[in-house]
């Protein structure tokens, strides 16, 4: 099987890429990245996806975002809470981490060269989302021009590498139903900004309202343990 690397969160968008990766043929490697995030509880749940679904491997890489800072998940900066959809579609919040998607995709990058893949797979979504910029597709077509220029397999012609975004113009409630089709448990995810000490999930952060909203719109019910249940 050719391989792929999955940019594997731990959240309900990575996870069903990751399926959706599988679902295609490829021999998934699994990169998780600890950069300093508030919602590090994460990372467990990345590990518990990647063994569930059957990663060849996986692999998590540290580096300390929280250096450069500028985002609510990065630093002492208070997670907003209850914003309405209207709040939602308006404005880059303060839980964009500067260049994140960037740098992911860099590692990623150099992991999928290292193992020998040109696929890169990543749970970027443009429908249901918070307004960050580095989820859309034209950053998502540049930086694939730039893997293609910037590595020695792309230069030596080795292969073309092609970066994935399966999700991306799907509503919560579609990627959901995907995922269900191809058997994620999506109990093992991990969605939210603001995770309490024992990893349960805020139940207000945009991105659990938005998880709970896809659940809704799916008519899936939502495994999420929810703080105060």
């Amino acid at each position: 099987m050719p391989k792929a690397v999955v940019l594997l969160s731990g959240g309900l968008d990575s996870t069903t890429a990751f399926a959706v990766a599988k679902g295609r043929g490829f021999e998934v490697c699994a990169l998780s990245v600890d950069y300093g995030q508030r919602h590090r509880a994460e990372l467990a749940r990345a590990a518990a996806v990647a063994r569930a679904l059957g990663a060849a491997e996986h692999r998590t890489v540290t580096l300390d975002l929280r250096a450069v800072g500028g985002s609510a998940l990065t630093a002492d900066v208070a997670v907003p809470k209850d914003r309405s959809p209207d709040d939602m579609s308006h404005g880059i919040p303060i839980t964009y981490v500067p260049a994140r998607n960037t740098i992911l995709l860099g590692l990623a990058l150099g992991y999928a060269e290292t193992v020998g893949a040109f696929d890169i797979f990543i749970g970027a979504n443009v429908l249901d989302y918070s307004g960050y910029p580095d989820c859309r597709p034209e950053f998502l077509s540049a930086f694939e021009n730039l893997a293609n220029l910037a590595t020695k397999a792309g230069v030596e012609g080795a292969g073309r590498f092609r970066v994935h975004s399966p999700l991306l113009k799907m509503t919560k409630a579609e990627i959901i139903r995907e995922g269900v089709r191809l058997g994620v448990d999506y109990a093992l995810t991990l969605s939210c900004y603001d995770p309490d000490a024992r990893g349960r999930a805020c139940g207000r952060c945009d991105s659990c309202l938005l998880r709970k909203k896809g659940f809704a719109e799916a008519g899936v019910p939502d495994p999420t343990e929810y703080q105060g249940k």
